[in-house]
């Protein structure tokens, strides 16, 4: 045991110290930050090129005038002109486009169309679409010739918002967030992924590069190759551990700050309202939720955003997580280990990968599937079957996990992993020392079979 330890400490103190795991340790968190801040932004940002539309219909000014100008586009209404003339010019004369409206457009949906030398943005797609969707309605409106019918559409044009409200076995009840389970399931899901696949590679590597350069036979005279390989896996798990809970601590420092510099100083403008409502009948009410009007209502959903997110049960999460961190690690390491004692080079792992990630990957499209039916048929399966279950049960455990799958999904994990480590550890005694020959799957299943 004293003989595993030093491995593990070696193992340890050398990859922390390197300046990559420093930087990367740093960075994570911030370049995650800026990717949630940033992706927003770049999507709602509407600075580009400006853009010179012409608009031409058939015989008819049913929608002329219809589609307002932005500050990202110009819409020139023609008269007199065809658009089989205007194809060959319409460069020249300074127009990104040309918008085709034909008189069907009423009655056949796709009777427009926009004429240009560059694909179009999404973004004036859907203003042409909208613009055009709500005109075709008021005109059908109008058929029926119903008074006052500007006045009555402006009037019972409603915006409806559902507010979601979780009860767990002992009746407290909490306001939850769809759209923050949804992406707590991407993250701790993708965030798995990377860290099993990644760590479990660095074991690989390292037992290559070991065996290549004959250190090892110098390190196998004193210790015995399991020893070795059971050392170099924990090592390079307590880096991995290491690193995962540097980045939530980073991650709760740059929340705390975030909250108490930005959305604390916004003064409120209307006087707090806390407002009571009813889940069922009899006595049990919801406590009232308190809603503030703040001067940027940007501000205000940024705070109920992480309000819900709050409301999430982090301390299973992050329980749940280093357990499967850890098993799901121990189960692959061990059997990158093994493939990298069967090989002489990284060239030779090829053969052998496939099969390795294919689950992983497997994995990586259920959970994303799962933010989508956490509760289907094969978001549960994948969260039972070992080789799965690290990924997909992360991405179920924000939208809620009965207690007792999580407890079997665990007791499964655990079993599996030892049995994989017990098998990687025969391949690998006997591997480590092999050199010059090709391994194949079979010989693999030999060294597996030899018994002392």
């Amino acid at each position: 045991m004293n003989k595993i330890s030093v491995i593990i400490k070696r193992e340890y103190v050398s990859r922390v110290r390197k300046k990559s795991f420093i930087i990367m340790t740093i960075l994570a968190p911030l370049l995650m930050a800026a990717l949630v801040v940033l992706l927003p932004l770049l999507m709602m940002n509407e600075d580009g090129d400006f853009k010179k539309i012409a608009v031409i219909e058939d015989n008819s000014d049913l929608f002329k005038g219809v589609i307002k100008n932005t500050k990202d586009a110009e819409y020139v209404y023609l008269e007199n002109t065809r658009v089989e003339d205007l194809k060959k010019t319409f460069e020249n004369e300074g127009y990104y486009g040309i918008l085709y409206i034909s008189p069907e457009l009423v009655n056949t949906p796709n009777a427009i169309q926009l004429i240009s030398k560059k694909q179009p943005p999404i973004g004036l797609l859907q203003d042409i679409e909208r613009s055009l969707k709500k005109e075709i309605e008021r005109q059908k409106l109008l058929s029926y010739k119903i008074d006052n019918l500007d006045e009555i559409m402006k009037n019972i044009e409603t915006n409806v918002s559902i507010q979601t409200i979780k009860i767990d076995e002992s009746g407290s009840v909490k306001e939850t967030s769809t759209g923050i389970a949804m992406a707590l399931a991407y993250i701790f899901g993708l965030l798995m992924y990377m860290l099993v696949f990644i760590f479990g590679a660095q074991v690989m590597r390292g037992v290559i590069e070991e065996k290549t350069s004959r250190v090892v036979e110098v390190i196998i005279s004193s210790v015995k190759p399991v020893q070795l390989m059971m050392g170099k896996i924990v090592g390079i798990a307590l880096v991995g551990l290491t690193q995962f809970l540097i980045w939530i601590f980073l991650t709760m420092a740059a929340v705390t700050v975030l909250k108490t510099t930005i959305l604390q100083k916004s003064e409120p403008t209307e006087i707090t309202q806390s407002v009571s409502q009813n889940l069922m009948s009899g006595d049990q009410q919801v406590a009232g939720t308190t809603q503030t009007a703040d001067i940027s209502p940007q501000l205000a959903e940024i705070s109920k955003m992480f309000d819900n997110a709050m409301n999430q049960p982090w301390g299973l999460i992050i329980i749940c997580f280093i357990f499967y961190f850890i098993t799901g690690y121990f189960l692959y390491a061990s059997v990158f280990a093994a493939i990298g004692s069967a090989v002489d080079n990284e060239t030779e792992t090829q053969q052998f990968m496939l099969p390795v990630t294919i689950p992983i990957i497997l994995a990586l499209m259920v959970a994303i599937a799962t933010m989508q039916n956490p509760e289907s048929s094969v978001s549960f399966w994948c969260s039972m079957i070992p080789l799965t279950s690290p990924i997909v049960m992360m991405a179920r455990i924000p939208f809620g996990v009965p207690y007792w799958q999580i407890a079997v999904s665990m007791v499964l994990m655990l079993v599996t992993f030892m049995g994989f480590v017990w098998m990687a550890a025969k391949v690998y005694r006997t591997g480590i020392l092999m050199y010059g020959k090709k391994t194949s799957w079979k010989e693999m299943w030999k060294w597996l079979r030899y018994s002392g």
